[in-house]
């Protein structure tokens, strides 16, 4: 009995040593907390990440638009906006990408306020240019060739093309010579699938971006009145005002904003397709 009574005490003393030295342990140990890591964005980022859920949501890479060149569209149009150079209720964006062949559908008109392409369509670069890809660029009269950057659309009159889109060149020494030139949006029958498949390209005009007859009054009507028309194209050499980044205000593009896009003065505009 004496031995049972022993033995029980024993183990009674070592298990107290070992709730005691547990508890010592568990006692130096840190507390550990969960926490929540918040990463914050530049501002540079954060217009990056705008640019790219606006790109997703007009549905633009389907189409075959790089997100890269609709990001120097946008930044132009809306430093064009904040120069005051658009109308408050402007929001149609027009990219030309001359870095694609002609045989490709490489214009877009898009709703910057609804996020929505409104066309994809074929458009022609210079004789000067190219043949089926734009090489080459110049802003000089009888050059032939196209000239890149951004343009400000204007008013509509009827020419040797037709009803055709004068175009104003904001960027000096690469385009502002497009009213001199008469470098104007205008129907042109080149511009077809019937000359694809006879030449393996669309036709070439004397700079201008014109267009499919069967569009063309669809563009024109969709685009006049001082929209934004920027013509991108694979030249080192060209450089805009217009695509600085780092001046643009941080509202702008807060993300999933309902005033983001107020706060440039950009609305829907009712008068698109009539």
């Amino acid at each position: 009995m004496k031995k049972h009574l022993m033995w029980l005490i024993g183990a009674l003393l070592i298990f107290s040593i070992t709730i005691i030295s547990w508890r010592s342990a568990e006692a130096g140990k840190p507390i550990i907390t969960k926490t929540t890591t918040h990463t914050i964005l530049s501002e540079k980022d954060l217009f990056a990440q705008y640019v790219a859920n606006l790109f997703q949501a007009a549905h633009l890479q389907q189409s075959g638009l790089e997100l890269a060149v609709f990001q120097k569209a946008f930044t132009g149009f809306l430093n064009l906006k904040l120069a005051n150079k658009l109308p408050q209720n402007s929001s149609i964006l027009t990219v030309v990408d001359l870095s694609k062949p002609s045989h490709e559908k490489r214009m877009w008109i898009v709703d910057i306020a609804t996020k929505a392409l409104l066309l994809n369509t074929w458009v022609a670069h210079g004789q000067g240019s190219g043949d089926d890809m734009a090489s080459h660029f110049s802003n000089n009269n009888e050059s032939h060739q196209s000239s890149l950057g951004f343009y400000l659309t204007d008013d509509i009159y009827f020419g040797k093309h037709g009803r055709s889109l004068r175009l104003d060149g904001m960027d000096e020494g690469f385009n502002s010579g497009a009213r001199s030139r008469d470098i104007v949006v205008h129907a042109a029958p080149y511009v077809s699938q019937q000359n694809i498949n006879v030449q393996g390209r669309i036709g070439r005009s004397f700079g201008c971006p014109a267009v499919s007859p069967e569009v063309s009054d669809l563009v024109i009507n969709t685009i006049k009145g001082k929209t934004v028309l920027f013509v991108n194209g694979n030249d080192s050499s060209y450089s805009s005002k217009y695509l600085n980044e780092d001046d643009l205000p941080k509202s702008l593009f807060v993300p999933d904003s309902s005033a983001t896009m107020a706060n440039a003065g950009i609305v829907a505009n009712d008068t698109i397709g009539k």
